[in-house]
């Protein structure tokens, strides 16, 4: 390994600490990110005839652009499928789509609204992405129990179920997003395979958490008041259905038209936002522009975005100059090629640092196979989608649920650790197993 490329990986993982120490050092991770990006791509620049050797003189500037347009359109697709998600699911809550869960989850018993939250977040986040699952039942739990200690029980397990449920989909997470964009894993080979792991993943934890609550709550509290819309009941129900069920038609257009995901999410962002404007035509303006589509797109976290771009182009910086391909190599010889062992080691990873660039690493690191552990929907790859999604509730910092909840309801990292993180290791262990034990005699 050269001197520039010991200094490369210096910088990524400098980086990379900042990014994983963000809550000390005060810094935006978008922000490192980018720098990252950019220093290392900078760096490789400094001596690009070492890493392409078969370019001379300026057609290795040439060739270097078109390899960062390249690794720039694999990006895109996947930020712009992010967006026009996350753009959807906004319309939806910001129109009273989502008031039904609240309906739902309404009970006086501490235990069953903790199961009926569990399930409801678990099957959400398959639809809709675990971050945004967590920010809406956060919402909703913040209405229905008032006791704080209760809370954060809730609020734990509301990490815990939204990791769960976004592994066994492939719209449910970013890191499963990327894995099924990139063809490695397919709609049908992780709704079959990785949903009873997944959901095992998260009953191991709700059933020991739910120890920690009992009795009813106050008659005074736990009955959710409706809110003021605009638009009538029948109104509301469409704008969900079109949102939620046009996001589970995704995969569906993508395997119909073969078109990427994120013209399928577009067509549903496009078919949404006509609706809710014909919606709103005989409002007032005044009254209905807060909550029109392109006001709405100001609220979009660009910041996450930006974060995505920075850790997708970085971790292409490592894949172009060799060293995802030697870790790759290290990782199988260390541990013989035990996919369980490799991708469980990545799970536990995944809850200390960022999920989106280990799964990206990996990609980059090992190649997609014709047949055996390393094909399409084969033992690593679904293993990989498991692990990345699920390890990341281990720690509140793991994954981006934890620290949007992390946020929203002041837990401490130390609270979590002492009370959560043997739980949820507890149901991450028990979902690999019945991974297992699927392989041995089903498949």
């Amino acid at each position: 390994m050269s001197t520039l490329t010991i200094l490369i990986v210096v910088v990524f993982c400098i980086g990379y600490l900042c990014i994983a120490l963000e809550s000390l050092t005060k810094v935006n991770k978008a922000a490192i990110a980018l720098l990252m990006c950019v220093l290392c791509w900078t760096l490789l620049m400094l001596d690009p005839i070492s890493y392409y050797p078969n370019f001379i003189g300026s057609d290795v500037l040439h060739h270097i652009s078109d390899v960062i347009e390249h690794h720039l359109g694999d990006a895109a697709g996947t930020l712009f499928f992010l967006m026009g998600a996350m753009t959807i699911v906004e319309i939806v809550d910001s129109n009273g789509g989502f008031n039904f869960v609240r309906d739902t989850l309404k009970t006086r018993s501490k235990r069953k609204l903790m199961w009926r939250m569990a399930f409801m977040t678990f099957f959400l986040s398959a639809i809709l992405d675990n971050l945004t699952t967590s920010i809406v039942m956060i919402m909703v739990l913040r209405k229905l129990v008032q006791s704080r200690n209760d809370r954060l029980i809730y609020a734990a397990l509301v990490v815990i179920s939204a990791n769960s449920g976004g592994a066994f989909s492939p719209i449910g997470d970013v890191t499963t997003i990327m894995l099924w964009i990139k063809g490695v894993i397919t709609t049908q080979g992780v709704l079959t395979e990785i949903f009873i792991p997944s959901l095992v993943s998260m009953l191991v934890p709700a059933f020991i958490l739910q120890y920690q609550l009992d009795g009813k709550f106050d008659k005074e509290q736990n009955l959710p008041k409706a809110d003021v819309s605009m638009f009538t009941k029948s109104q509301r129900d469409i704008i969900f259905w079109l949102g939620v069920g046009g996001l589970c038609f995704v995969p569906i257009f993508k395997t119909i038209t073969h078109l990427p995901p994120f013209m399928g999410i577009l067509l549903v962002l496009g078919l949404l936002w006509t609706v809710t404007e014909i919606f709103h035509y005989s409002a007032s303006d005044d009254d209905t522009m807060a909550k029109r589509v392109s006001d709405l797109l100001s609220r979009i976290d660009l910041s996450t975005i930006m974060f995505f771009l920075g850790i997708l182009m970085a971790v292409a910086v490592l894949q172009e100059v060799g060293v995802l391909t030697l870790l790759g190599g290290v990782l199988d010889s260390t541990f013989e090629g035990n996919h369980f062992l490799v991708t469980g080691i990545i799970g536990v990873l995944s809850s200390i640092v960022d999920n989106v660039p280990l799964v990206a690493g990996c990609m980059g690191m090992y190649p997609v196979a014709a047949t055996g552990d390393m094909a399409i929907d084969g033992i690593f790859w679904q293993l990989l989608a498991y692990c990345a999604g699920v390890g990341g509730s281990m720690l509140i910092i793991g994954s981006a649920a934890g620290v949007v909840v992390m946020g929203l309801e002041k837990i401490t990292f130390g609270w979590y650790m002492k009370r959560i993180t043997w739980v949820a290791f507890t149901g991450y262990i028990a979902g690999i197993l019945v991974y297992w034990l699927e392989r041995m005699l089903f498949f």
